[in-house]
């Protein structure tokens, strides 16, 4: 009889996961997005991390990751929030926090994603963290780009991830200064 492989996709089976969220069709809601492009340009992702832009479609991933037998052990969720701060502000959100309604349908924030990335820190043992950027007002319309504090967070953020996940400066040009994450307050 012969062997079926069962075949994971590479989101579940690297050490590190780090998901890009946001909608780039709605202004600074596309942080996430952009953090992902620009760590993919500026930077060579180690083989032990899987970087991806989830976009719009993050609780498909999640729902796979809560259900697969194989795991990372770290998952990054990188997205944009309201949390009233200054645009362009970036921190650390603990997932627990995460607002459960936000402007557009498509976001992560909406309770059922909330309740995954909540489930597989406590019932699986990945450590989850997601690094937020404070948005700036979203556009009502399709208007794709980000605002410039925004955009100024994307390279500050870039440098935390690098050194968070990264393991080391790995930027294609060798300079590295690196930023350290708001505390949340």
């Amino acid at each position: 009889m012969p062997t079926h492989e069962f075949a994971l996709p590479e989101f579940c089976s690297k050490p590190v996961l780090i998901l890009a969220i946001g909608n780039v069709f709605f202004g600074d809601d596309g942080f996430g997005c952009a953090l992902a492009e620009f760590l993919e340009t500026h930077f060579d992702v180690p083989g032990s991390v899987c970087l991806l832009d989830a976009g719009t479609g993050v609780r498909k991933l999640l729902f796979t990751l809560c259900l697969s037998p194989v795991r990372p052990r770290r998952l990054l969720i990188m997205d944009a929030v309201d949390f009233g701060r200054e645009p362009g502000e970036w921190f650390e959100i603990d997932p627990s926090e995460i607002p459960v309604v936000k402007l557009d349908d498509f976001s992560m924030h909406q309770l059922p994603t909330s309740n995954m990335l909540r489930e597989l820190q406590q019932q699986t043992g990945v450590e989850v963290r997601v690094l937020a950027c404070q948005t700036g007002p979203l556009p009502e319309e399709v208007c794709p780009g980000l605002s410039e504090p925004v955009r100024r967070a994307v390279t500050e953020a870039a440098q935390w991830v690098v050194r968070e996940y990264f393991g080391t400066d790995r930027s294609r040009d060798g300079k590295g200064a690196f930023a350290e994450p708001r505390a949340q307050t």
